[in-house]
Order: C-alpha cells, then sequence, then structure tokens
C-alpha cells in the first residue's frame, strides 16, 4: 500500500462540471459497449477522451478502460476526470455520488456477471454508506475482488489508513489542495490501469 500525504482540497476548487456530457451524448454506441448496463438515472457515466497527442504504435492497440469512481463531491469528480483525461487514459468514467449506490452497483456486477472495473477510486466520507463499507463491498465481490483499489480522501485518519490497508486497498490518498497536484494524480491513476 502506497500513502501520500499532501493537504485537504478546499471546497471552492471550480470545476466545469456543466460541461460534462453523459457517455450517450458522446457516443452512438449500444449499451454495454464497455461491459456494464446502467440506468441512467442512477449513474453518471462519461467518456474520456485523451488530451495526449495520439502516435499510431504499430501493433499497439489498447482497449478503453473502464472506470468507477464513488465521489460525491461534483468538483472533486470533475478534476478526477480532468486528470484521466490529461494522462492520456480513455475510455469510461462512471460515477456514483453516494456509499449505498456503489454497493448496489457492486452487487448488480456480481449478480450479473458483468466485467469488473479496470480501476475503482473511492472516497471515505460518503453520503448513505461510508466508503470503508464499499471497500468491504468491492473486497467480498466474486467479480470485483482483484480490481485495484484507491482510496482518495481529505482523511488522514490514522484508523481509516489501517483499514484500508487491512482490505487490500493499492493506494491511499489524500485530495491534494492544489489543482495542478490533484491533475498529477491521473499519473497514478493511468498507471495502475495499464498493469491490470
Amino acid at each position: 500500500m502506497e500513502s501520500s500525504n499532501v493537504f485537504t482540497a478546499p471546497l471552492n476548487i471550480r470545476a466545469p462540471v456543466w460541461a460534462w456530457q453523459s457517455a450517450s451524448e458522446l457516443s452512438n454506441a449500444p449499451a454495454g459497449e464497455f461491459g456494464w448496463s446502467l440506468n441512467p438515472d442512477r449513474v453518471q457515466r462519461f467518456s474520456l477522451r485523451s488530451r495526449i497527442e495520439k502516435r499510431s504504435e504499430p501493433g499497439v492497440s489498447r482497449k478503453p478502460a473502464c472506470i468507477l469512481l464513488v465521489e460525491d463531491n461534483p468538483a472533486d469528480a470533475g478534476i478526477v476526470r480532468e486528470a484521466l483525461e490529461e494522462h492520456g487514459v480513455e475510455g469510461e468514467l462512471t460515477v456514483l455520488i453516494d456509499g449505498e449506490m456503489a454497493i448496489q452497483f457492486v452487487q448488480d456486477i456480481d449478480s450479473q456477471l458483468l466485467t469488473s472495473p479496470d480501476l475503482i477510486i473511492v472516497d471515505l466520507n460518503l453520503p448513505r454508506k461510508p466508503g470503508r463499507e464499499v471497500l468491504e463491498c468491492i473486497r467480498s465481490s466474486v467479480i470485483c475482488r482483484r480490481a485495484p483499489v484507491v482510496i482518495l480522501t481529505s482523511s488522514d485518519a490514522h484508523e481509516d489508513k489501517h483499514d484500508a490497508m487491512r482490505l487490500g486497498v493499492n493506494h491511499f490518498l489524500r485530495k491534494p489542495s492544489r489543482l495542478s497536484d490533484f491533475i498529477s494524480l491521473g499519473a497514478v491513476f493511468k498507471g495502475m490501469i495499464e498493469r491490470s
């Protein structure tokens, strides 16, 4: 488990949340192209578009990444999306805004035998069910248990880090206070996706 001790992000970080488009607006692809059939009223889906100039590499093709983000703060969710795109991650980002919804989502993946996300990013301080319970559900899941998980939180409590380590989290990161530091986390996320 890796840990980062950076400052807590202030609540006034602005992100272009109003500019987000749902994946259905960005693509005419059939539902489930990325392995999940989602109810658009319960989740937000976004197509990730790399901001890195594409160079064609012969024989190299990357499948689009499926990333699950459990985050109730729209500004933080927007910055995570920006960080992923800034570091060349392409695919689909699914955002769930509370812990109860995230637990149900993981259970739905198990019951429908759908593909596990390539990366799961979870905040600890969530409404309805805490991130700790979401992490417990992920690690007890038949399908999602081996997915790489990042805890991205404002908490620096020793108990939270200990619980995350016990539950097999791959990274425990504090939300940075500087936007540039937050965007740089995209490199960590990309590395985890490439290793999964």
